[in-house]
């Protein structure tokens, strides 16, 4: 298998809402726009794609239809701290506060309108003990 893109789709009760929370606090776009399915493209980089599907739609499996529960999206950025700033200063709720881990991450998680999580990660350069489990292109600075 080749894949041509790879992305995640969130199943909810309501697409526009979850569609706007994306577009307003991540910097996403419509590319497609229906009641039941929103696909979206990240402005800074379109390779970076975000669905959002009405959970009861007859187009998903009688047995998979539902609502994403348990999900984490992870958002790699440049400064995770600055992110931190912007998303509590427009009142996202967080989950897990701004921290630095020696496994290699600055990070922090806010929830959607779903209770999706998502965490926003900084790479940092990790421990000792964790930098000798990365392989040595994976390293981070």
């Amino acid at each position: 298998m080749k894949p041509t893109q790879f992305y995640p789709v969130i199943q909810t009760r309501n697409v526009e809402a979850t569609a706007q929370f994306y577009q307003q606090h991540f910097g996403f776009s419509p590319a497609f726009t229906s009641d039941w399915y929103v696909h979206l493209q990240c402005d800074a980089d379109p390779s970076v794609n975000l669905a959002i599907l009405d959970g009861g739609h007859e187009t998903i499996p009688e047995t998979g239809r539902g609502l994403t529960s348990h999900l984490l999206l992870n958002f790699e950025v440049e400064d995770a701290r600055a992110e931190y700033t912007r998303l509590t200063g427009r009142g996202l709720e967080v989950v897990k506060p701004l921290c630095d881990e020696d496994f290699g991450q600055r990070h922090f998680i806010v929830k959607d309108p779903n209770g999706v999580l998502i965490d926003i990660i900084t790479p940092i350069a990790p421990s000792p003990e964790f930098a000798a489990q990365y392989s040595a292109e994976a390293l981070p600075g």
